[in-house]
């Protein structure tokens, strides 16, 4: 490989790249313009080592190395809040820049050239129809509904108000998942009561009752709850 192709391909490795990474950073995501043109940049320059040592390593062992490799800087962008996890998308788009890079580095140029406007196509155009998807009510079987309840009490009536709530949530078709009580740093003597109820029906008429009757406890300062939807199917 003499140093004019060496250069194109380097070259166009990084234009692609970089117009997978320009999506990216059109959207403010963490992985961006410079990590995906350096990724396609740096998968294209461990191919053509190998391809300049041709008698140490082959092509496809070097790029079987890049796809093992770049999983960890992948995993860096995949971040998980609360039931939801990000970057999910942003991981696979830098994998894919890995993959588009590993091709220019071999020469396979209009490969590379498709397999980039298929990524940009992925995140351009099935983006919408994602959201458009999510939007659509999912079907009774397929959502698990959590109640959370909350309530503050005084400590020394602790015992006796969960031994309440414990009777006063057994609510037929609701399922108690867990509950659990801690002391209130900010208040001291009052303790924090915590119960998670999971179910296939909505039923927030039925629980707003058995709230309020362990809200009329003299012990008990505050009570909330709140529903969340989830799925599991």
């Amino acid at each position: 490989m003499d140093w004019t192709e060496f250069a194109i391909r380097l070259l166009v490795a990084f234009l692609l790249g970089s117009a997978i990474g320009l999506e990216r950073q059109w959207r403010q995501r963490m992985a961006g313009l410079r990590t995906n043109a350096l990724v396609a940049t740096g998968a294209s320059l461990f191919v053509m080592l190998s391809v300049l040592t041709p008698d140490e390593a082959s092509p496809t062992r070097i790029a079987a190395q890049v796809v093992s490799g770049i999983g960890f800087l992948a995993g860096g962008v995949i971040l998980r809040e609360g039931l939801t996890v990000r970057g999910l998308n942003t991981a696979a788009t830098i994998w894919c820049a890995a993959a588009i890079g590993t091709l220019a580095g071999s020469g396979y140029f209009s490969q590379a050239l498709v397999g980039s406007v298929a990524v940009l196509a992925s995140n351009l155009i099935l983006r919408p129809l994602g959201h458009r998807i999510n939007q659509e009510p999912l079907r009774g079987s397929e959502v698990e509904l959590c109640y959370y309840c909350s309530l503050v009490c005084l400590e020394k009536d602790a015992a006796r108000v969960r031994a309440l709530l414990l009777q006063s949530l057994s609510l037929g078709h609701m399922r108690l998942r867990s509950l659990h009580s801690e002391d209130l740093e900010t208040h001291k003597g009052r303790v924090e009561v915590k119960a998670k109820l999971v179910t296939q029906t909505r039923d927030d008429e039925l629980l707003e009752q058995a709230i309020s009757r362990i809200s009329l406890e003299p012990s008990v300062i505050a009570v909330r709850w709140r529903v969340v939807e989830q799925e599991f199917g």
